[in-house]
């Protein structure tokens, strides 16, 4: 089925472009989408007569999103969820999770914007994509962790696990024993060699 770009679509073409693409893609994404239009003469002859408004529309909204990834671009976000001591979540954090995140921190997106390569199933900093406009894509920081404080201390650090002043006393304790026992063992060699 032949159809027309009514803007830029990924891997398929620019806004204008007749291009061929399977009846099923057609019917159940570009068309509902808005992204395409049939290729008949009346629709060439259509999009030929809007095609500079058209242009001039999809120009603003490239400058407005621009504008908005300016702002948006490396924006650390958290997300609180519950997860086990092995830092897997119970369960998983989605798009919606993310856009509610980011709108929460002032930017108004919707979920169908953020892209995940893959379910977030664990705690710790997650790169991910939200495309703003076709033509404009930027990278968010999706900050997952229990707590808000463990947020915070992933956000400073990029770890999750901070050790503790009883944790740092317990490690000085076991490398002085090594040492000891390291020690002792060097002095009875001797002892037995002589």
């Amino acid at each position: 089925m032949q159809v027309i770009l009514l803007e830029r679509v990924e891997k398929l073409g620019q806004m204008g472009d007749l291009v061929t693409v399977k009846p099923g893609y057609a019917r159940n994404y570009l068309l509902p989408q808005k992204k395409a239009m049939r290729a008949s003469d009346e629709n060439v002859k259509f999009f030929e007569a809007q095609k500079v408004q058209l242009e001039a529309a999809n120009l603003k909204a490239k400058e407005e999103a621009e504008a908005v990834a300016s702002k948006l671009d490396g924006l650390k976000v958290a997300v609180i969820r519950q997860a086990g001591d092995m830092g897997q979540l119970y369960g998983s954090v989605s798009t919606r999770d993310i856009a509610t995140a980011v709108s929460a921190a002032g930017f108004t997106i919707s979920r169908q914007q953020v892209t995940l390569d893959r379910a977030l199933k664990t705690i710790g900093l997650h790169d991910v994509t939200v495309r703003l406009h076709p033509e404009v894509v930027v990278t968010v920081v999706a900050n997952i962790a229990r707590t808000e404080e463990e947020a915070a201390i992933q956000a400073e650090t990029g770890s999750v696990k901070v050790a503790s002043d009883e944790d740092e006393a317990e490690v000085e304790e076991v490398v002085e024993e090594t040492a000891e026992d390291a020690v002792e063992e060097a002095a009875a060699e001797e002892e037995v060699s002589e």
